[in-house]
């Protein structure tokens, strides 16, 4: 099995917080957003994860490194390919197209899920979908009675179906995937400026190949600022029920009291200060005289004199203050 992960956009919705980090490296309960996603790809799957693929933009060398260490962390190995043009979502799997050989998974990074549901391999392919209340800004699926999916529908102005393609692909054989995606490119089939994955999805199936819904229990967005805080949210429910240790031993408490589910990173300090619930602190960060409540601090933040609830701080942020819900860039200084 391989994998292929997509992540060249840099997340304009999140800034400022991807000013510096690309979306998918940005640390929700103290993990960033496509370690967990590559966890959670490889628990659906029934046989190990020879390699994995990061579709990436111009990152540096250094955000290159981390992301072939989140493969090795699974066994696998890891791969680099880069999107330097922003033409789409089939042109971006297109990148990694060496990967799209046998089976492989395509899971783009930039939501998080949580699914009870394996991958058959009896089947030529798997969309996870979810039910959501209003479809009109995503791409849906239609079923026929036999609950194979038949079409495609993106963004759909009138009513077609209210299962939402959530992102995250299974493919029987790769190679089929590419000999579409590559129509569309040697053929121009473009749509508002880019080749468009679910183009090559209905080529598939008006071959006859033979796709299924992989339905999700929940799915957990991490566009902007405020749904990202929730998503840390779930995320810190979900480590705590599993039995997760979230509080690491380095971190000191000085007449400070921890409500859980809380992520504390090493060498955290926290003085005269009540943290959580729902709260992620990274490495180093320091919590004077303070009371956080459901909100993210990246590493070597500074806190003085604070109250803050459904906020975000990047790394080496500084902030005095009052009362607010706060969204404040790396190395940003509030007193």
């Amino acid at each position: 099995m391989k994998v292929i992960v997509p992540m060249a956009g840099r997340g304009s919705r999140l800034r400022p917080h991807t000013l510096t980090v690309p979306k998918p490296l940005v640390p929700v309960g103290g993990k960033p957003i496509v370690h967990r996603l590559v966890e959670d790809i490889a628990a659906l799957c029934s046989e190990p994860i020879d390699e994995i693929g990061f579709v990436i933009g111009d990152f540096g060398p250094e955000i290159e490194a981390e992301l072939i260490k989140v493969a090795e962390k699974l066994g696998a190995k890891g791969s680099i390919f880069y999107q330097d043009k922003p033409l789409g979502t089939a042109h971006a799997v297109l990148c990694a197209e060496k990967l799209l050989e046998g089976p492989v998974v395509v899971a783009f990074a930039d939501t998080l899920f949580r699914a009870n549901f394996k991958i058959d391999p009896e089947v030529d392919g798997i969309l996870w979908v979810k039910q959501i209340e209003d479809p009109s800004a995503f791409g849906v699926i239609k079923m026929n009675e036999a609950r194979e999916i038949i079409d495609f529908v993106e963004k759909p102005k009138e009513f077609v179906s209210d299962l939402a393609m959530i992102g995250v692909y299974y493919f029987k054989d790769g190679e089929k995937l590419a000999n579409e995606l590559n129509y569309l490119v040697e053929n121009g089939i473009i749509k508002s400026g880019e080749y468009q994955l679910p183009d090559a999805l209905r080529r598939l199936t008006e071959k006859g190949m033979r796709f299924m819904p992989g339905e999700v229990d929940e799915w957990l967005d991490c566009g902007n600022k405020e749904v990202t805080v929730i998503t840390n949210q779930r995320v810190l429910e979900y480590d705590s029920e599993k039995g997760v240790e979230l509080v690491d031993p380095s971190a000191k408490l000085l007449n400070s009291v921890i409500i859980p589910p809380c992520y504390i990173g090493k060498d955290v300090v926290l003085e005269n200060s009540v943290v959580g619930p729902h709260v992620s602190l990274g490495k180093g960060s320091v919590v004077t005289n303070s009371i956080i409540k459901n909100s993210i601090l990246q590493h070597h933040s500074i806190i003085i004199d604070a109250n803050l609830k459904d906020s975000m701080l990047g790394s080496y942020s500084k902030y005095k203050g009052l009362a607010r819900d706060l969204s404040l860039s790396d190395y940003s200084i509030i007193s």
